[in-house]
């Protein structure tokens, strides 16, 4: 969904583009719908690194892509979030002198239990345009100590995908399909491993969509590593529909109908905010906290007797539709104009010799 956007506006400039896939997400629900969806054309170069230990998964990338840099030489490496790939390339492309682009810099949880947020600091410090989606990004890189001249307020490369693709999203009538009435129900996801890998926490998060599923019926996309964690604590309560996971079009269909969602996933709380629909974020922090100053959500924790409280206020009072500025439809062409036009820097103001 971020890199989609980016592709079609590089080589509306002329750019020559280089598409390279690491196969961290291999599964075709979780990869090659999106590619099908979105029009994004097939990789030019495919790593099929698999599923590993971070270590591991990080170390294989970086490994396989270092040719793909070599072989290729690129003027620049542009690189989308936080997850391993996102690292693994980029510190690939930095030691062989290659410039990166991080769309999505500045992104801070502050939460160091986090991979991503490992990856997204380190990402930045590597990284030669740090191309921010919001406003609280560009502030915190200034604390961090990057120059300005290497920051570059760009908004959301997901919200220029989430207004292209919502039209037929919503053609797609997914809750009638499925027995649902629009604003009639909620929608869960569930995939963060300090949510569902933990037995007891799972159980908790459980017992909480038990009680709001007495009054709100809940549909529940399973993502492919949750749904065997689920049998294992005996599967789940009436009320709840587990589903399979969805393409990108049938999942914003479900996201924009819903009466609220509840979720861990950061590109949720965007794509909610955009849509207008009320969002209760199940982690203790979020490294997109505009969302809450100037969106639809809510961060409420993982306890189950707060989640419950908050689905309740929410349900009878939802929050008004808003949306940051920037998150028009456009950061892809002004991700575009950046590389075009702005030289690389080095982002950290050297200290004096």
């Amino acid at each position: 969904m971020k890199v989609a956007p980016v592709i079609d506006a590089l080589v509306a400039t002329g750019v020559e583009v280089t598409l390279v896939h690491t196969g961290q997400h291999y599964d075709p629900a979780m990869s090659d719908v999106f590619f099908e969806e979105l029009g994004i054309p097939a990789p030019d170069v495919h790593l099929e690194v698999g599923s590993a230990s971070h270590a591991q998964q990080t170390a294989r990338v970086m490994a396989s892509f270092e040719s793909v840099i070599t072989d290729r030489r690129p003027d620049a490496l542009v690189v989308v979030g936080d997850v391993n790939s996102t690292l693994a390339t980029t510190l690939v492309a930095a030691k062989l002198g290659v410039p990166v682009a991080h769309v999505e810099a500045g992104l801070r949880s502050r939460d160091w239990s986090m991979p991503e947020e490992l990856n997204r600091v380190v990402t930045d410090r590597c990284s030669s345009w740090l191309l921010a989606p919001s406003e609280d990004a560009v502030i915190n890189l200034a604390i961090e100590g990057f120059r300005p001249e290497a920051v570059h307020l760009v908004g959301n490369v997901m919200v220029d995908t989430l207004l292209r693709s919502l039209p037929r999203a919503q053609a797609r009538g997914v809750p009638e399909r499925l027995g649902l009435t629009p604003g009639g129900y909620g929608l869960v996801t569930l995939h963060r491993p300090a949510n569902v890998d933990d037995p007891a926490m799972l159980r908790s998060m459980l017992a909480a969509l038990r009680r709001i599923a007495r009054t709100l019926p809940l549909v529940f996309p399973v993502h492919p590593r949750t749904r065997p964690l689920l049998a294992d604590l005996g599967g789940v309560p009436d009320g709840i529909t587990l589903i399979a996971p969805l393409g990108y079009l049938d999942f914003v269909s479900l996201e924009a109908g819903a009466a609220l969602v509840l979720s861990d996933s950061g590109g949720v709380q965007e794509e909610t905010t955009v849509l207008g629909v009320p969002c209760l974020t199940l982690r203790d922090n979020t490294e997109r906290p505009i969302t809450v100053t100037e969106g639809t959500n809510r961060v409420v924790g993982t306890d189950a007797e707060q989640i419950v409280a908050a689905a309740a206020a929410v349900l009878a009072d939802p929050p008004p539709a808003r949306r940051p500025a920037l998150w028009d439809g456009r950061a892809a062409v002004r991700i575009a104009r950046v590389l075009a036009e702005e030289p690389a820097v080095d982002p950290i103001t050297p200290l004096p010799t």
